[in-house]
């Protein structure tokens, strides 16, 4: 077994996929908790069963539901199971680490930006207050409660909480959703555009993550977000750009309202300007510092 190893919560998705073989060419041993079956995977009853594999060096979750599968309808059977997949897998992570006889030096949790009330004026950092005041602040503020509340998790291993930005990348989230309507030219801001998107490139989210299993001085909240904040409509502009096609095509708020229902739409249609100014004096450097370059790469993804 490699000397290092890492085990994801919930590594089989979007970011987890590419997180494990990232960690791998790295020279990582990985061990995934899903409900998925593979070689390198084990089920959530059995990690409750069995405690952590031996020599686990680092506990990273990135289990739960997709908010961003629009095929779901937003009823209140799928947002209990948005809700408890996060907070009930981070909750037994945490357990796990406080009764595991060898401790992990690590455990980096996911969470989001919708913990930041939509402001068009007010920039956030990660010392910025934060109050529940809908669903998602209310996920966001449980969901980092979850990883805290084991006081012993906190003292016996350090703590990394990422409030992720909308990750964009090909092969899933956002970008997944809007690539063909963009493609054919049918692209466009939503509503007037004005509203900002906090937005990190999935490189760039997955580099952080490796950079808070490596580095012992990043502990904490950290915002992962872009350097350079843009708005709805200068993600629109970049993206229609390095796909060489038009994007004259609004698309109302009250569309998505309709569609997505307004308590999710919310996601698209408000925004927050968020900065990482944690991330950046801890010393991490981003790959895709603006909307331009990250459009222009997940474009030119084979």
């Amino acid at each position: 077994m490699s000397a290092s190893n890492v085990l994801i919560g919930g590594g089989t998705g979007f970011i987890g996929s590419r997180l494990c073989n990232i960690l791998k060419n790295k020279g990582y041993g990985i061990t995934v908790v899903s409900r998925m079956p593979g070689i390198q995977n084990i089920s959530w009853s059995d990690l409750h069963a069995k405690g952590l594999p031996k020599d686990t060096t680092a506990v990273v979750n990135l289990a739960g539901q997709n908010v961003m599968d629009f095929r779901r309808r937003w009823t209140p059977g799928f947002k209990q199971n948005v809700f408890t997949s996060r907070i009930n897998t981070t909750i037994s992570l945490a357990k796990m680490i406080n009764e595991a006889q060898q401790k992990p030096s690590v455990f980096v949790t996911i969470s989001g930006v919708g913990v930041y009330k939509p402001n068009q004026e007010k920039e956030y950092t990660e010392d910025s207050k934060c109050e529940e005041f809908d669903f998602f602040s209310k996920l966001c503020k449980n969901w980092e409660e979850a990883a805290d509340l084991n006081v012993e998790a906190r003292n016996c291993c350090r703590t990394v909480t990422i409030r992720s930005g909308v990750v964009l990348g090909k092969e899933g989230g956002m970008i997944k959703q809007l690539y063909l309507p963009f493609y054919l030219g049918l692209g466009g801001p939503v509503g007037n555009g004005s509203q900002f998107m906090p937005w990190i490139h999935i490189d760039d989210l997955i580099n952080l993550i490796v950079y808070a299993i490596e580095t012992p001085k990043v502990e904490g909240i950290l915002n992962g977000v872009a350097p350079q904040p843009c708005t709805n409509k200068d993600f629109s502009k970049a993206f229609a750009k390095a796909l060489r096609r038009p994007a004259f095509v609004p698309l109302p708020s009250f569309v998505l309202n309709l569609l997505l229902n307004k308590e999710r739409a919310v996601m698209i249609t408000e925004g927050q300007k968020v900065l990482p100014k944690k991330t950046q004096a801890v010393g991490f450097k981003y790959k895709y510092p603006d909307i331009e370059s990250a459009c222009k790469a997940i474009v030119s993804e084979k």
